[in-house]
């Protein structure tokens, strides 16, 4: 089979493509041909050395796929042969990733992908869907009628948070870079979008919310404490996806005095049973059409190397206007 990876960390560089066995799979795994991947900024991360855990080697990148079902281990239950499935927390904890023609992964990571949607979609919405669905409702614990702050409402986690809290009937305020991508929050559900580079975010959010925001979900890698505290209402929370080396500081006094909550966590460690249950809520939203995926370009896998240095110009060196996902498909 074809695919990326890597034999050594570091720049993008290092990503090789080409033959790599086929993989087994055991009791129970299923064996699956990559229709889609989409590349995520953990990844860019792991491949330039930021590693808990052994990684194997050759160590195949990516985390979330969408393909068909090729064959079963002896122990699989619920899922066939030929059946359409989607899935994420690969290339993580050891496991190998995703970039590749065939992947073996255990069946508790794999869900059905619903009739009509395309691969390119349920990947580029498998890893950003869950943390959003885990931040939201599993920690947030949003509520319809609450008011929902997103920096950022366009980008792969922060377009997944719009439409999820337009989805239970909250209200949402996000922030976008530009007119296009202000746009694009409105096509999503955003009612409010605040052009941080024509407005003050702050003013403009106290003129929406008064009373301040129910939520304040922050995806900057530096957190503003100082903004979200100012911004938040009685007992707000706040939710924090990224940041792992930041050090801002916090605003004490006014955070507990509004009784506020502030909530981190890594997707990934969140149990199989968690996130398939964000999985269910998912597929319900992209089969009602209360959720589409924000892809900005689509290469082939053979590209691999040069989706991770887009991804990090734009997650990084923030010298990119990537307008969603980047997808990559198996060589044609």
């Amino acid at each position: 089979m074809k695919a990326a990876y890597i034999e050594r960390t570091g720049a993008p560089d290092v990503i090789a493509y080409g033959s790599l066995p086929d993989p087994n799979i055991g009791p129970n795994q299923v064996l699956v041909k990559m229709g889609a991947v989409s590349v995520n900024p953990i990844d860019t991360y792991i491949r330039n050395g930021a590693n808990y855990w052994e990684l194997p080697n050759p160590f195949v990148i990516g985390c979330d796929i969408a393909g068909t079902i090729i064959s079963v281990g002896s122990a699989v239950n619920g899922l066939s042969v030929g059946q359409r499935v989607w899935g994420s927390n690969q290339g993580l904890l050891g496991r190998q990733g995703t970039f590749s023609e065939l992947c073996a992964i255990d069946q508790q990571w794999l869900y059905p992908t619903p009739e009509g949607v395309r691969d390119a979609d349920v990947a580029a919405s498998a890893l950003v869907g869950i943390t959003a669905h885990l931040g939201l409702f599993g920690h947030a614990q949003l509520k319809p009628g609450e008011i929902v702050f997103v920096r950022g409402g366009v980008g792969g986690v922060g377009s997944m948070v719009v439409q999820m809290a337009k989805a239970i009937g909250a209200t949402v305020i996000a922030t976008a870079g530009g007119p296009e991508k202000a746009a694009i929050c409105r096509q999503l559900g955003a009612d409010h979008v605040v052009d941080y580079r024509a407005a003050d975010v702050s003013e403009a959010v106290r003129l929406i919310a008064p009373g301040g925001v129910n939520v304040f979900w922050e995806t900057l890698r530096e957190p503003d404490f100082e903004l979200a505290v100012a911004l938040m209402g009685q007992r707000g929370r706040m939710v924090l996806m990224a940041g792992r080396d930041a050090r801002p500081p916090f605003p004490v006094g006014p955070f507990y005095v509004k009784g506020c909550s502030l909530h981190g966590f890594a997707m990934f460690k969140a149990s199989a049973d968690h996130q398939r249950a964000c999985a269910v809520d998912i597929n319900h939203w992209f089969a009602s059409n209360q959720l589409r995926s924000v892809i900005d370009r689509t290469l082939p896998l053979s590209q691999a190397a040069e989706a991770h240095r887009l991804q990090e110009a734009h997650t990084i060196r923030k010298e990119s206007q990537l307008r969603g996902k980047l997808v990559l498909v198996p060589e044609a």
